[in-house]
This record gives C-alpha cells, sequence and structure tokens, in this order.
C-alpha cells in the first residue's frame, strides 16, 4: 500500500484484479443460475447460408440420438430438407427426437407432415397445444436447439423456414447462430431433457444424455448456458447485470426490441456513464403491426446516448449481445416481456476475447448496411449540453478514461449525419400510424361492442372451467392416495394376523 496516495501497491494489483474477476463470476453464476463450463470449441455461423449446411452436416453424421427443437419448423422445401435428413437418420436406427411448438409450427406444417416423419421412426412431439385445462397455452417454445451424440451442438436464432433461405422475390432473413463442442453440449442436452418431459414425454435415460464431466475439452473457449423458463427470468437478469458492468461497449442486435423501462434505464445508465451503447433493430420487420410501437420508443433511447440503428435489408432476425471484448450472448431470446418473462428460450454467454472480436467485426459489417436514426438539430443541442455537465461532473471525480469514453460517445453520436434519418420524422410516422389504429379500434367497439366483450367472457369461462377441472384432479388425487393408504393398511394388518400365532 502507498501510504501517500492510499492506493494499493503494484503487488497487490493482479491480486485485486483476480479478486474481482472471482465475485463478477460468482455473481455471473447466480444471476444466470448456470454454471460456465470450460474447454468449449465455439464457432460462429452468420444466416442460413453458414448455419443449415452446418446443421445437416452434423445430423448425417449422426450415430446414436439427434435431438431438434425449434419453435418453427415449416413444409416448405427448406423443411423437407431437413426432415428428409432426420428421416434417413431415424430409419438407420439412430434415436430422433424432434421437438415443435403448435403456435409456431402447426399452421406452417399440417398434419400429414409430422405423420410420415412419424410413420418413418422420428419421435416429434408438439409442445403446449391449446388445452381447455390450461389458459396458458400462449406461453411458448421458442427455442432454436440441435444435439447430435452429445459431441455438438447448435443454438441460434433460427428457425426452419425458407423465410431464412430466400427465394426468387425474397431475401433471406438475417440471423445469427454458432455451433458448439466440449462439455456445454451436455447443458444443451439437459436443455432439451427439460423440455422433451414438459410436452408430455416419458424422460430420457441417463444412459443418452451426456455428463459434462465426462466430456474431455475440445477447445479454449468458456460458454455458460441460460435457459429461459416461464417466470424466471433468467436471461433477463443477466441483460441487466450486462448492462450494469459494461466499461467499454454494448453492441446489441434484436428483432423485436419493446423492452421494459427499467432495462432502457439500465442502457440509458450505462450510455451516460460513457460506454458506447448501440442497437440493431430490423427497418422492416414481418410483424408490421409492431414497428411503429418500436419506433416510438427510439426518443428515449436515443436522448439517454443510445446509438439506434435500422436495418436495411430483409428481416433482422439475430438476437445477440457483444460487451467489452470479453462477453458474447447468441440465441432466441428478444428483448421483450414476452421473451424474458413468459417463453421458454435458449441462449449461451460466451466469456473469450477471439469470440467477442469477431462478433463485433460481424456487428460493424451490419451497421454498414444500416440506417442511424439521428435526433432533430434541437434534440443535439439539448443532448450535447447534458452530455457536457455529466462530463464535467466527471472531470470533477476524476474519471479520466470515463471522460475520453464519453467524449468519444458523444461525437459518435452526433457528428455523424451521413446515412442517417431523422429521429423526429421516424417518430412522427409512427405514432400517427398508432394514432390511428387506437381511432379504429375506438370506432369499432362503440359499433360492435361484442368486440371486447366476447373475448374477456371466453377468457373468463375458460379460467373458470380450468380451476374446477383441476380442483377436481387434485379431489381425485387425494381419494386415490387415501384408497392407497388404506389398502397398504389392510394388508399390513392382515400379514400381522397370519404372523400371529394362533392368528
Amino acid at each position: 500500500m502507498n501510504l501517500l496516495t492510499n492506493q494499493p501497491g503494484p503487488s497487490v494489483l493482479p491480486y485485486r484484479a483476480a479478486l474481482d474477476d472471482l465475485r463478477m463470476e460468482r455473481a455471473f453464476s447466480r444471476i444466470a443460475d448456470s454454471d460456465l463450463r470450460l474447454g468449449n470449441a465455439i464457432t460462429l455461423l452468420r444466416d442460413s447460408k453458414e448455419n443449415y449446411p452446418a446443421w445437416i452436416e452434423a445430423i448425417r453424421a449422426a450415430e446414436r440420438v439427434v435431438h431438434f427443437e425449434n419453435f418453427i419448423i415449416a413444409d416448405d422445401e427448406t423443411g423437407r430438407r431437413f426432415a428428409e435428413v432426420l428421416m434417413e437418420r431415424a430409419q438407420a436406427g439412430v434415436k430422433v427426437r424432434v421437438l415443435y411448438d403448435w403456435l409456431g409450427s402447426s399452421f406452417r406444417a399440417l398434419p400429414p407432415f409430422w405423420r410420415r416423419l412419424r410413420e418413418a421412426g422420428v419421435e416429434a412431439r408438439v409442445f403446449n397445444p391449446p388445452r381447455i385445462t390450461d389458459p396458458f397455452w400462449i406461453r411458448r417454445n421458442h427455442r432454436k436447439l440441435i444435439t447430435v451424440d452429445g459431441r455438438i451442438g447448435f443454438v441460434s436464432g433460427l428457425c426452419v423456414s425458407d423465410s431464412w433461405t430466400g427465394g426468387k422475390e425474397s431475401e433471406p432473413w438475417r440471423d445469427t447462430g454458432i455451433s458448439l463442442e466440449g462439455p456445454v453440449v451436455a447443458d444443451l442436452d439437459a436443455a432439451f431433457a427439460e423440455s422433451w418431459v414438459l410436452a408430455g414425454m416419458k424422460p430420457i435415460p441417463k444412459s443418452e444424455l451426456p455428463d459434462a464431466d465426462g466430456i474431455a475439452p475440445v477447445g479454449t473457449m468458456a460458454a455458460r448456458l441460460i435457459s429461459g423458463e416461464p417466470g424466471m427470468l433468467r436471461t433477463y437478469r443477466v441483460d441487466q447485470f450486462i448492462a450494469a458492468t459494461a466499461q467499454r461497449n454494448l453492441w446489441l442486435t434484436d428483432a423485436y426490441f419493446v423492452a421494459t423501462t427499467s432495462y432502457v434505464q439500465a442502457l440509458g445508465e450505462a450510455a451516460r456513464d460513457g460506454v458506447d451503447v448501440r442497437l440493431l433493430v430490423p427497418g422492416s420487420s414481418d410483424v408490421p403491426a409492431l414497428q411503429p410501437v418500436v419506433r416510438a420508443g427510439y426518443r428515449s433511447l436515443i436522448e439517454a446516448g443510445i446509438r439506434v440503428y435500422e436495418w436495411n435489408g430483409s428481416m433482422l432476425h439475430a438476437k445477440t449481445a457483444v460487451v467489452d471484448g470479453r462477453w458474447a450472448r447468441v440465441g432466441s431470446t428478444n428483448l421483450n416481456i414476452a421473451s424474458w418473462a413468459t417463453n421458454w428460450e435458449l441462449d449461451v454467454v460466451v466469456e473469450d476475447s477471439g469470440f467477442a472480436e469477431a462478433m463485433e467485426a460481424m456487428y460493424l459489417e451490419d451497421l454498414a448496411n444500416a440506417t442511424e436514426i439521428v435526433p432533430g438539430w434541437q434534440s443535439r443541442r439539448r443532448q450535447a449540453k447534458r452530455m457536457r455537465s455529466r462530463r464535467d461532473r466527471r472531470f470533477k471525480r476524476g474519471g479520466v478514461r470515463r471522460i475520453a469514453a464519453g467524449a468519444l460517445a458523444l461525437s459518435s453520436s452526433i457528428g455523424k449525419a451521413m446515412g442517417s434519418r431523422s429521429l423526429t420524422a421516424t417518430e412522427a410516422g409512427s405514432i400517427a400510424i398508432i394514432g390511428f389504429v387506437l381511432l379504429a379500434l375506438a370506432a369499432l367497439i362503440t359499433v360492435f361492442p361484442v368486440l371486447i366483450i366476447s373475448p374477456i367472457v371466453i377468457g373468463l369461462v375458460w379460467f373458470g372451467l380450468a380451476l374446477l377441472i383441476r380442483a377436481f384432479r387434485l379431489k381425485r388425487r387425494v381419494r386415490l392416495r387415501r384408497r392407497k393408504l388404506q389398502l397398504r393398511r389392510r394388508l399390513h394388518k392382515k400379514k400381522e394376523t397370519e404372523a400371529t400365532p394362533g392368528g
């Protein structure tokens, strides 16, 4: 310790840095409810042209078991291509399990498609179809996961549909995935096994599920799996933690950004602290009704110092984050309450500087095909004034690094007008659309009040019936348990009587 400056000496600094890393790791593990797996090899895969061939190659090489879980599996050219590969492996004696979501896939692939798979030996199961006993069927399995022989796995934002490959009149969707080899694959299989049971199937034998400790290291990368489940908010906690701890940059890509106020505040606090926070979202969405809502939220982001970009190509469907050249997240979770709180999602956080560098390079390539939303001149002047006052306060606190980072973020965010679009014009169009929609809904409800009353009545009836059925089933279980207990007592008493001399 330097007594004059009250600062730790040089020999203390490495120890303190190691201690800080250990504390960070423990905090991350608690928040994510997931262990960090070392010794993995992870490859970044861009779009369907890199993801689909890697998936098919791995499935074709399967010798024991294939686990295939996806939100959308469509009966189109892409879906049938995967179906052929899965059926061929099943007919070759490989255990092939396919799990598809009812809402995502049922209308894109009709029963004959699934019947053909099952007749070929594929165990295909639908996840969470509508049931009168479950009013919460709106919770969806939004995961995109493949594992083969416990050896290799894939996690991504890609579904199985021609939308991702494009056609004569449409461009392929922009999306991101990864391939994984090493101990983390055991966690992928465990996540699939949980979904399989939730879908009503018998538990997968442990002999078919790999043990992370039994998988030899194949690389140097560290990774952890985040299994999103309804009500658990694991990924939300991780996203908040990353926003709170980012030091240099936080670059986000999201397909359906409708974040909570607290998350937007966390991003804003990071930006105000000098972190380079950027958000890349679609310029045109496959859910057109959502686009005005997303754009209406731009002002709060931009005024907080967050740089917002709209993708100029076809649908941008990726869900990624890269932080400080150290952490990166790839998976299925969108930055909205449906993904965070109500869906089953799956993401991988990779802690590796080389992988983060590749993610940053890919992000900058995407920004080259994007338009930045910038504030008008009055908003820029107010923003510059606020940023100056914040830099002055930081200077008084002696935060030299943060001053430089803040100045860099400010010059980047308000200094570039080329290839940008005014926030005011974007916001005006979005607000006008929302206004017209609200007026149209008001008119419909006035003329046809049954439109709003009927869903409420249906919902109440559904919830009421579901609760009554659940209560009846619970009472029946109690009666059955009582009968079994009485039968055991009688058998026990009978044995005691027979064992008693003279009985």
